[in-house]
């Protein structure tokens, strides 16, 4: 039998290289010195770390690819919204076993600030849980209650801030250089003036600007997204060896995925949009190794809603390759989905997914249709052009469509954050809002309802097919409308993100469970099948790629993925007309039958078309 001296000196052998590497790429001759330092911080956590986790641990070890498989399916919600505290969570997870979830992300769960926090996002002590939704006890032994279930614990890690009254903050305003320089500080405006010629402003109609003036601090402080939320100086090696200390305390704790907040921003150069620097996906390399040498059940997910070019890195590129964070979310495929709903054409989403690289095939995306976060129209100008359209005018026609403005639209928007100098204006609502379910109860129509409900069965389909975790986000699975109740709460009134964060309605849930008839329970028992499809489908291991495959048809989005086990041919139709597709273009793949997975049925492709009924996904492999 090897022994943990042994285990953890052969973990360390394996990627203490890693680690010195990225090290020495954010802290060149500092690295030395900040290795040692670590190694006997991390073997300090390993010696701590539970039996339990050490053979979770060994397990995933043999099981790598445990993130990528299909029958990994996210769940993401606030534990006080969901279920009142940790303690409810764990008295809903039969609700979660029924969607056959694996993944659970409790959203901001650590101590955040008192009042204002940017819903949890301003952490006072990521040692200790908010106190409304119990203790650290707690969190461990949901985690332990969760893995016994087989559903993992995810939760935020929040780089490049801290609350305001976080001790370090409070001890740099008290003075204490040492914490002084955890933070970027300045006596006058004249560096800040120099950075504010390239930053862009994350919320610029109640956080203008990125340098707030601390008159305790005597400084004008670094704070990119509020004033109470302070930007750490990740340059300063003794805020890497901090981090690395609360990752392993939280992974001995229980958590399994770290959602890694705001790590785009977490290294500043003069001149830049200080996104995406070099430094970043060191500074992520060296984490994951200090995780894999301790904790290597554990996986981290990059929350980097960049560009497609920029996010590619955060699942490693060049010598990064498959050494940054195990997951990211794919933005761009939610942005298109929306697109695409709202134009009836697929030929932006098609250039937006040819264009993007291929991620390493040990990685994951985390596909999404809806999450706590407003909706930014992210695509590119150089995209757009591909798809014969002007990207300006196309990102200011889905903010109105999905605002409600445009002439016959389904949605029920609300306009976050409007720009005026670039007219960006980013869009918040829930799933069944924004898909036309609100606008179809309104008007009693059954012909808008049936769509309505179509659309939001098409989005779960994309997301479920795509390859890599799709993440289901609280009260999407019953269609849940947006909740207008936030604008009674003073600390959330003046944030309408707040509409699509409404408290999970159990009461719906049991409707829905009790009469699929319903528009929640249709929505529900459509999602709860199309899940269990996806995992008998080996096609959809995250390893293999969805490539764009053209459709003949712009309503229809083809996506085709190429396992050794046969070939799986996505189509998906984003208009409420019916399509008559050519069956040229699945012949050729698939043969002169094809089963469709999702109903079952077999088609013959012998005709020269195939009916799609509208906003219907199929998923096709060959008969």
């Amino acid at each position: 039998m090897v022994d943990e001296d042994t285990t953890f000196q052969l973990r360390l052998d394996r990627y203490g290289p890693d680690l010195l590497s990225g090290l020495a790429g954010a802290y060149g001759e500092a690295a030395p010195q900040l290795f040692e330092r670590l190694t006997s911080l991390m073997r300090s956590a390993f010696a701590a770390r539970s039996t339990d986790l050490k053979v979770l641990d060994e397990a995933r070890l043999l099981s790598p690819d445990w993130v990528q498989r299909p029958d990994a399916v996210g769940y993401v919600c606030y534990a006080d919204r969901f279920a009142g505290s940790l303690a409810g969570v764990a008295d809903r997870i039969d609700h979660l076993k029924s969607l056959g979830v694996s993944y659970l992300h409790l959203m901001p769960l650590l101590r955040p600030r008192e009042g204002e926090n940017d819903g949890g996002y301003a952490v006072a002590d990521y040692r200790s849980v908010d106190p409304r939704l119990g203790s650290m006890d707690d969190l461990t032994a949901l985690a332990t209650t969760l893995r016994g279930q087989g559903i993992s614990l995810v939760v935020d890690l929040v780089l490049n801030h801290v609350a305001r009254e976080h001790e370090w903050a409070v001890r740099a305003r008290a003075g204490e250089q040492k914490y002084r320089d955890y933070f970027h500080i300045f006596a006058d405006r004249t560096e800040p003036d120099a950075y504010e010629r390239t930053l862009p402003e994350i919320f610029p109609d109640f956080a203008p600007g990125s340098f707030t003036w601390d008159e305790e601090a005597q400084g004008w402080v670094w704070t990119t997204f509020n004033s109470y939320q302070w930007d750490l100086n990740w340059a300063n090696p003794d805020v890497f060896a901090e981090f690395a200390d609360l990752l392993l305390f939280l992974a001995n704790n229980g958590v399994e995925v770290f959602r890694l907040d705001a790590i785009a921003f977490t290294w500043k150069v003069l001149g830049t949009d200080c996104q995406n620097e070099p430094q970043v996906h060191e500074l992520t390399q060296a984490l994951r190794a200090v995780l894999r040498i301790v904790a290597p059940a554990c996986a981290l997910k990059a929350e980097a809603i960049v560009g497609p070019q920029d996010l590619i890195s955060y699942l490693g590129q060049g010598k990064h390759f498959g050494k940054v964070s195990d997951l990211a979310y794919h933005n761009s495929f939610m942005v298109q989905l929306w697109g695409a709903l709202a134009s009836r054409h697929t030929r932006l989403f098609e250039v937006a997914l040819s264009n993007f690289p291929d991620k390493p095939s040990s990685t994951s995306w985390a596909t999404y249709a809806r999450c706590h976060d407003d909706i930014g129209w992210a695509v590119s100008d150089t995209d757009a052009r591909g798809a014969y359209l002007e990207g300006h005018t196309h990102r200011a026609f889905l903010s109105e469509f999905y605002a409600g403005l445009y002439p016959g639209s389904f949605a029920r928007g609300l306009v976050f954050q409007h720009n005026p100098i670039n007219n960006d204006r980013r869009i918040s609502g829930t799933m069944a809002s924004l898909a036309g379910l609100e606008a179809a109860l309104e008007h009693g129509d059954q012909g808008q309802l049936s769509d309505a409900i179509a659309r939001v069965n098409l989005l779960h389909t994309a997301i479920l097919g795509f390859g890599g975790v799709p993440l289901l986000y609280m009260g999407d699975e019953i269609g849940q409308l947006n909740d207008h109740s936030y604008l009674d709460e003073p600390e959330h009134a003046a944030d309408n993100r707040w509409v699509h964060r409404p408290r999970m309605d159990w009461d719906a849930v049991a409707a829905a469970d009790a009469d699929p008839g319903t528009p929640g329970g249709r929505i529900l028992a459509g999602l709860r099948h199309t899940i269990g499809v996806r995992k008998r489908l080996p096609q959809l291991h995250a390893s293999i790629e969805s490539r764009v495959l053209p459709s003949p048809d712009s309503r229809v989005l083809l996506l085709t993925r190429n396992h050794p086990e046969g070939v799986l041919i996505e189509a998906y139709n984003f208009s409420e007309d019916a399509v008559e597709l050519p069956t040229y273009v699945l012949r050729s793949r698939l043969g002169d039958s094809a089963v469709e997975q999702i109903s079952g049925y077999d088609y013959s492709l012998a005709p020269e078309t195939l009916l799609i009924r509208p906003y219907q996904p199929l998923w096709l492999t060959a008969g």
